[in-house]
Order: C-alpha cells, then structure tokens, then sequence
C-alpha cells in the first residue's frame, strides 16, 4: 500500500476529544481512516471493526461513545481503547484496532 507523505489535514482540524474521518485513495483502492484527539495526542486507526469488518462509525466523524471515553462500533457497540485501539468490551475483546503511522510536520499530519 502506498500512502506515504500523504497530507490529511491541520493538527487545528481536530479539536481536542474529536474525531476526523478520511477516505484515502491508493493503488488498490481506498481505504478508510480515522483522526481522534486526546490529550493533545492524536491516534490514528483504520476504520474497520476486527469482529465485522464494517466501518465504525455511525455519522460522519462520530466514532466514540456517548460518555466519550471510548471509540465504539456502531454494529454491535464493541468499545475500544483510545491509546491503544485494543477491544475491552464486546464480542471482539483482546482484538485491536489496525494503527496507522503518520508523523507531524510544521503543524500538518501526514501519513507515514
């Protein structure tokens, strides 16, 4: 998959405890991402359940739960570690969340 040095938008585009949903267009296809912002801290993660396969989120860039503490499956409601991507709660438990690397340059997040 080539996706390197790709731009995916301003560190200012995702406000703190938010999300940002990104379909990249590659050699093979596209392939869906998402952007969440904690702590200052950004994690990216494809956005694929490990359990069905489908896209995560419900709406457009809403990918966390209600209590917003967790990122969660809009299927089955599996519940996911922000920092890590691994499945605490649902049939997909011990089960991660695919990490997409990127890197931040002069305020710009890329992929890697």
């Amino acid at each position: 998959m080539t996706t390197s040095n790709q731009l995916l938008c301003s560190v200012d585009d995702i406000p703190e405890d938010s999300c940002k949903g990104f379909t990249i267009n590659y050699q093979r296809g596209e392939l869906d991402i998402f952007i969440l912002k904690r702590g200052g801290s950004f994690f990216i993660y494809r956005n694929h359940c490990p359990h069905t396969g489908a896209n995560l989120n419900w709406q457009p860039d809403t990918f966390m739960d209600y209590d917003n503490l967790y990122i969660q499956c809009a299927i089955h409601g599996a519940r996911f570690e922000v920092e890590t991507g691994l499945c605490v709660w649902g049939p997909c438990v011990n089960q991660s969340l695919l990490k997409i690397n990127f890197r931040i340059l002069k305020n710009k997040i890329y992929l890697d």
